[in-house]
């Protein structure tokens, strides 16, 4: 099987390393050429305008569930014309008591070729088919809704 890679790079920018004087902040390098900064979610001291590792975990399922799903349906013939998804991480205690992320919700919204239509019912059938196939969904186990709009 596929070992799929990313870089990691931090630095300290502060003269001083300890709790509460210096910055999380890192790039994570895609393919040695996309830098993304990570850095940590606002509510634990992170700057808003950088991605987090939870909203990256949050992308990684929704992009697995939408190529799963668009897998699926090619397959079927349902000719897919748009995907839209809005996914969102809850931060929570586990049963353990420990943080986490608690659920994953992805918000998908399908558009089909002009004349084609397929039952409410098929739609959440395809959508639960997409994540029982999908990788990262097999990953994380039983934390992910899927909200059909």
């Amino acid at each position: 099987m596929s070992d799929l890679a990313i870089q990691l790079h931090w630095h300290r920018a502060s003269p001083v390393f300890r709790t509460g004087a210096y910055s999380n902040a890192h790039v994570v390098q895609y393919n040695s050429q996309y830098d993304v900064t990570v850095d940590s979610a606002p509510d634990w001291g992170g700057d808003p305008a950088n991605t987090n590792p939870e909203q990256a975990l949050a992308s990684a399922l929704s992009s697995c569930h939408m190529m799963t799903f668009l897998a699926l349906c090619a397959k079927a013939g349902w000719p897919v014309a748009s995907y839209h998804d809005y996914a969102e991480a809850h931060l929570g205690k586990n049963p353990k008591g420990q943080m986490s992320v608690t659920r994953i919700d992805l918000h998908p919204v399908v558009r089909f070729d002009t004349g084609f239509s397929v039952s409410d019912e098929e739609l959440t059938q395809m959508q639960h088919r997409a994540h029982r196939y999908c990788f990262i969904a097999n990953t994380l186990a039983d934390c992910v809704e899927i909200k059909i709009l």
